[in-house]
């Protein structure tokens, strides 16, 4: 893998991963909410889409630890949880 493709595919991958981890946070907020209002069958929806999206950030993750030096991970990450916020 050439230098360039190791960088853009661990930007990816960490972007890939804040952007799921922020869908985990709120699918889980959402199951915790639908609990308390009794409404199981929604809160399991959630649930189980809140996993996905875990798993989903997980294997992003995975690819950076495997694309990424540990400067580039600082950076790159900084950058994707920046342009989440914005």
């Amino acid at each position: 893998m050439i230098e360039s493709e190791r960088r853009t595919g661990g930007t990816m991958s960490l972007d890939e991963a804040a952007r799921q981890l922020r869908l985990a946070v709120h699918d889980a907020q959402v199951a915790f909410d639908c609990l308390g209002l009794g409404d199981l069958e929604r809160s399991q929806e959630h649930a189980i889409t809140a996993r996905a999206a875990v798993d989903a950030a997980s294997l992003a993750l995975q690819e950076a630890l495997r694309s990424l030096t540990p400067e580039e991970a600082a950076s790159q990450g900084e950058h994707a949880v920046t342009a989440l916020e914005e």
